[in-house]
């Protein structure tokens, strides 16, 4: 596998969950959209979704030995509050982006600070579901494909 999209708590109800903010598109669509993406380019792509912390951190070890070659995550709550998610992605060294769907920088104050930022490649927020795709494009052409 060379990508592995994860995403976290809450992000299973995308589509019904507070479509003022989020949208209308479900998370299957965009899991689908993306395995559609990286597969044009010659990519396989991976997806998880996960309520619990220690189930994204047990992800993210096999990501170290199953071939991952980069990651997309959208952390959902975790971004604000996991030391050890980000103690995870700084054990298994695979580049990943961090993505919102949100402008988390124009919401509540405790949104605003990010425990991953610092050790992602970069982070796309605001975009809607669209930033999934624009992480895609990044990953595309930095993994050559």
């Amino acid at each position: 596998m060379d990508v592995l999209v994860i995403n976290g708590p809450n992000l299973n109800t995308l589509g019904t969950r507070e479509p003022e903010i989020y949208g209308s598109t479900t998370l299957a669509d965009v899991e689908a959209g993306l395995v559609a993406q990286g597969a044009d380019a010659g990519l396989a792509v991976d997806t998880f979704q996960s309520n619990h912390e220690g189930a994204i951190i047990d992800r993210l070890h096999e990501a170290r030995t199953d071939g991952t070659r980069f990651i997309i995550i959208n952390p959902g709550a975790f971004t604000h509050t996991s030391v050890a998610i980000r103690d995870a992605f700084a054990a298994v060294a695979v580049p990943f982006c961090e993505v919102h769907i949100s402008n988390v920088h124009a919401r509540e104050e405790f949104r605003r600070h990010s425990f991953l930022a610092d050790l992602a490649v970069g982070v796309l927020a605001g975009f809607g579901v669209t930033g999934y795709r624009m992480a895609m494009d990044y990953v595309i052409e930095r993994l050559g494909a």
